[in-house]
C-alpha cells in the first residue's frame, strides 16, 4: 500500500485526539504526512454568530489542540504536518454534511488514508461523519 497523505478528521475532543494517535502512527508506518481537519460543528457556529462563544476562544482551543498533536508527530516522526478548518454544515448546500465535508477534504488534498473517530456521538461532527466516511470514502479508512 502506498501512502502519502493521512488525513486526520478532529473536533478537539478526546476521541479525536486518539484518533490523531493512531494517524500518527500510521504517517510513520508508511513514511506518510499529516494533515489535520478541524470539523466546526453546526452548533458551535451558531453559538459563535449569536456571541455566545468567542471565536478567539475557539481558535486559541484548535490552535493548543493542534500544537499538542504537532508535538507528538514530531517526536515520532518528520514529516509535514499541516492543518485546516471546515465547516460541518452548509446553510446554502442543503447536503453538506460532516462526513461530506470531511470526504471532499480528503480528494482536495489528495489524502490516501483517513482515520477517523467511530465513537458516534450526537453531539460530535466528527463522530457522526465517522459512519458516512467508512461507507464512502475512496481511501482506506481507520475508525478508532
Amino acid at each position: 500500500m502506498d501512502i502519502d497523505l493521512v488525513l486526520a478528521p478532529v473536533d478537539g475532543s478526546d476521541k479525536s485526539e486518539r484518533a490523531a494517535e493512531y494517524a500518527i502512527a500510521v504517517a510513520e508506518r508508511y513514511d506518510a504526512d499529516i494533515h489535520l481537519l478541524f470539523v466546526v460543528d453546526e452548533r458551535l457556529h451558531r453559538d459563535i454568530e449569536n456571541g455566545d462563544v468567542d471565536p478567539d476562544v475557539v481558535a486559541d482551543i484548535h490552535k493548543s489542540f493542534a500544537a499538542d498533536i504537532r508535538a507528538q508527530f514530531a517526536d515520532s516522526y518528520d514529516g509535514t504536518f499541516d492543518t485546516s478548518a471546515a465547516a460541518a454544515f452548509s446553510e446554502t448546500r442543503l447536503m453538506q454534511t460532516p462526513g461530506s465535508v470531511v470526504l471532499d477534504v480528503a480528494e482536495e488534498i489528495g489524502s490516501d488514508f483517513i482515520v477517523v473517530p467511530r465513537e458516534a456521538d450526537a453531539e460530535d461532527a466528527v463522530g457522526r461523519a465517522a459512519f458516512y466516511v467508512i461507507e464512502y470514502a475512496s481511501q482506506p479508512v481507520l475508525s478508532v
